[in-house]
């Protein structure tokens, strides 16, 4: 299996990241703040230079305004037409 950061599927997820800070108006140094972080973690974050887990991925989003879960779902939807076939219900249940 690859490296999950090296994946069409974590790019989107970077993606998303960086556009729900801008839909909400912040700059990486604000969101930082709304986060109590260093500036520098956001932009690890948003580069894929830092992973980001399930429970920041909700911090995060949660701190530009937006429903962790709706942001979630996109994505799933968005990463099923990267890979249709790696998730199909067919191919999980085998």
């Amino acid at each position: 299996m690859e490296k999950s950061t090296h994946t069409t599927e974590y790019a989107a997820l970077r993606a998303e990241l960086r556009a729900a800070r801008k839909l909400a108006g912040l700059s990486q140094r604000d969101l930082a703040k709304r986060l109590k972080v260093p500036h520098s973690w956001v932009a690890k974050v948003e580069s894929g230079e830092r992973r980001i887990d399930l429970v920041e991925f909700c911090w995060f989003i949660s701190a530009c305004g937006l429903d962790p879960i709706i942001v979630s779902e996109r994505l799933v939807r968005k990463w099923r037409t990267f890979h249709p076939r790696r998730h199909s219900k067919e191919e999980r249940s085998k």
